[in-house]
């Protein structure tokens, strides 16, 4: 159940470690605006999510980063993230996510600090309606897809989209998650 949340409402550092290759992540989690469901739905969800993402064989192998990384995860609205779609790529649109990440793409080693990654409320919501999924599930696909930007994986080209695509599809299988490149049942 999606619940009103109050700006600086939630604030949770949580360390999610993929184990013995470590690899362990920071994830700084918080809820700014928005009808966001509940903190500690959105806080497990993050820690499945982007234990998933950081813990991928590919994602490792590609773009390594420096165990104990912090990311941090803003939860938002259209307006807020409309502004910042603004200022930062000079588009007057709201999107549904958007990553800032702390070293370029051609970084040797990424962290401690890979950046931040914001998340548009109405935006999802509207997104997974219109491809007949739960919100959740899209959520977690663009937790996934908003990781890998900040490791400079992009989809400005074709080979690029396919890489990335690729690698998404891949790390939401092991989430039990279906290809969201796939065909969709539009309602």
């Amino acid at each position: 159940m999606k619940t009103q949340n109050t700006p600086s409402e939630w604030a949770h550092v949580m360390t999610a470690n993929s184990g013995s290759d470590g690899g362990g992540l920071i994830v700084d989690c918080r809820i700014e605006a928005g009808a966001w469901p509940d903190h500690l739905a959105l806080e497990a969800l993050a820690e499945k999510t982007l234990l998933s993402a950081s813990s991928n064989a590919s994602l490792r192998a590609a773009k390594r980063y420096v165990d104990g990384s912090e990311v941090s995860l803003l939860f938002t609205d259209d307006a807020t993230i409309k502004a910042l779609n603004g200022q930062h790529r000079a588009k007057q649109t709201a999107t549904n996510v958007l990553s800032f990440p702390q070293k370029g793409p051609d970084a040797e080693c990424f962290g401690p600090y890979l950046g931040d990654i914001v998340f548009a409320e109405e935006t999802i919501s509207r997104e997974a309606a219109l491809e007949n999924k739960p919100f959740m599930h899209h959520v977690q696909h663009l937790m996934v897809h908003g990781f890998l930007h900040l490791f400079g994986y992009d989809h400005i080209d074709d080979d690029d989209a396919d890489e990335m695509e690729g690698l998404e599809t891949t790390i939401l299988q092991t989430l039990g998650l279906a290809d969201p490149y796939g065909d969709t049942v539009k309602p």
